[in-house]
């Protein structure tokens, strides 16, 4: 299981956008997120969220639906599935 680096694609004092690409089993380790974020899936496929707790859940993911979180969330981030997968993660500063 490897952790993912992002790809950071725009950082400026509105909004930082970044691409995560996920092998099978690749995870983004324990984090909490600063600002609230848009997720937007550039493929199909399955995260599986652990919460601080370490309670799982998956949820699946549609390429092209977005998702919205707000600041705070503190989970780790796994690809559930045996698929590779994609999504880019939107962070609004302001």
């Amino acid at each position: 299981m490897a952790t993912v680096e992002p790809t950071v694609l725009i950082d400026d004092a509105r909004v930082r956008a970044s691409r995560f690409d996920f092998a099978p089993g690749d995870e983004t380790g324990h984090h909490v997120h600063a600002f609230a974020y848009v997720i937007v899936p550039l493929t199909d496929g399955v995260l599986r969220i652990v919460s601080d707790d370490g309670t799982e859940t998956d949820a699946p993911l549609q390429m092209g639906v977005p998702y919205s979180r707000p600041a705070g969330v503190s989970h780790n981030v796994l690809n559930g599935a045996d698929t590779p997968l994609s999504f880019l993660e939107i962070e609004i500063k302001t």
